[in-house]
């Protein structure tokens, strides 16, 4: 599956469109670097991305094959770390 397919069906980024831009911006990373939205996601895979005030590690554990639950998407990563960065 897609980097930015998976960001959206885990409801870790809201809108297929935005999990693109964040790619493109350089603020997704897979296995420590910079991916693009076309990346292709392996269960194992950690997931690092830096969004607006926080950044966030996740590690993948499935990767589905289509449309998920809002009860679904919560398993399919696990939060490794979560850090809320100041912007100064």
């Amino acid at each position: 599956m897609r980097l930015d397919q998976f960001l959206k069906a885990s409801r870790l980024i809201k809108q297929r469109s935005a999990a693109k831009r964040a790619c493109d911006a350089g603020l997704v990373e897979v296995l420590g670097r910079k991916a693009k939205a076309g990346t292709e996601i392996r269960v194992g895979d950690e997931l690092t991305l830096n969004l607006r005030d926080r950044c966030l590690v996740v590690r993948v554990l499935e990767v589905p094959r289509g449309n998920v639950s809002k009860e679904q998407a919560r398993h399919l990563y696990e939060t490794l770390e979560e850090r809320h960065v100041s912007a100064f």
